[in-house]
């Protein structure tokens, strides 16, 4: 498992890091540490600046920014799990991957439809890998068709274990909480209800995406914390305020796993997508919120009348998110996908998983 965690440390990553450590925990792995060279942001800006006009797609694969690995071992599979598509530069950095490994995976996150086309001098260090799985799926049709490829769809998860507000129950002290994207409207009707109710709102006063982090686990962690304690936690389809970017592309992003995992009731709006209704296909997943922020007094008011709903929507959460979201349901698909079998790791996960869900379901929790 190829990891920039020594590298890229921005809080957006920090989600991805902990999908790497949950397979490092259930089977056997090494992870391979990204080195940066001096002056490593430069460099990287630069090749960057020439990819994105390089015709021939040969500049992806020149290591210009990270200290060259040379494998020493040989490997049944390797993995790059990458969050957005500039990470395809990590590719060049290890020498020889190929001749070491058996099998390889690129498992690319964040890559809108829209921009196939423009981005085809980074994506042409895809066809290198013997399976591309992609985490938007809508993306997965158009990426096959250009790539002539048969791409993968297996989306983002969660640490299951680590948001799982159980057996502790903390006090959910946070009235609202939000981070990242919130339409201005909603934002000016929470300050609002803040105002009237005195509700404790929690929501970013700075760009907290790209801010670096000390420790990702420890970040994760406090984060975790953080949603355990949140009655209320808003969501939105994900870039929702940048049609310029997806293009009318419909996507969900970390946020609903994080939330749901750790029994907070999501507020705002759901996907109207697929792959959402797939994923999350339980009564009130999300309780809805115009744009407007028009409706935000009557559905808090509403939620807020009803307790034992609210309790029903959190325990329902947690439970659906141990059974199917955990980051060890993804990495069993990738394994799949890769010809392999689940490890024992991954069993003995699963079967803990379950056995927590089933705890929780058959819990009766007074509001």
């Amino acid at each position: 498992m190829v990891t920039a965690r020594g590298v890229a440390n921005n809080a957006f990553r920090c989600a991805f890091y902990e999908a790497q450590d949950v397979l490092a925990d259930v089977a056997d792995v090494e992870f391979i540490y990204l080195k940066p060279k001096k002056a490593y942001k430069t460099r990287l800006s630069i090749q960057q600046s020439i990819i994105s006009h390089d015709v021939s797609g040969k500049m992806i694969s020149v290591n210009v920014a990270f200290q060259p690995v040379e494998l020493t071992k040989e490997y049944d599979l390797i993995v790059f799990y990458l969050p957005i598509w500039t990470d395809l530069l990590q590719v060049s950095a290890i020498k020889q991957w190929k001749k070491h490994c058996k099998m390889s995976i690129c498992w690319l996150d964040e890559l809108w439809a829209a921009n196939l086309t423009r981005l085809s001098s980074y994506l042409s260090v895809l066809n290198e890998f013997d399976h591309i799985v992609l985490g938007m799926h809508g993306t997965v049709k158009a990426a096959s068709d250009i790539l002539k490829r048969t791409c993968h769809w297996v989306p983002g998860a969660i640490d299951a274990i680590r948001f799982n507000p159980y057996p502790a129950m903390p006090n959910r002290v946070i009235d609202i909480f939000s981070i990242g994207r919130i339409w201005d409207d909603v934002h000016r009707a929470f300050m609002r209800q803040v105002a009237q109710k005195k509700l404790f709102y929690v929501y970013d006063t700075f760009l907290a995406s790209d801010t670096q982090v000390k420790d990702h686990k420890k970040h994760r962690e406090m984060f975790a914390e953080m949603v355990k304690r949140s009655r209320f936690f808003f969501v939105a389809p994900a870039r929702m305020d940048q049609d310029w970017i997806i293009n009318g592309q419909i996507e969900f992003g970390l946020r609903y796993f994080e939330a749901a995992a750790a029994g907070a009731v999501m507020i705002g709006q759901a996907p109207d997508c697929e792959s959402f209704k797939l994923m999350f296909d339980w009564p009130d997943v999300v309780m809805d919120m115009q744009s407007d922020g028009s409706n935000v007094s009557d559905v808090l008011h509403l939620l807020e009348s009803q307790p034992e709903r609210l309790h029903d929507i959190s325990r329902r959460n947690v439970a659906e998110v141990l059974l199917r979201h955990d980051w060890v349901y993804r990495w069993e698909k990738i394994f799949t996908i890769a010809g392999y079998d689940a490890s024992p790791g991954m069993v003995e996960r699963k079967n803990r998983l379950k056995a927590m869900a089933e705890q929780i379901q058959s819990l009766v929790i007074q509001p």
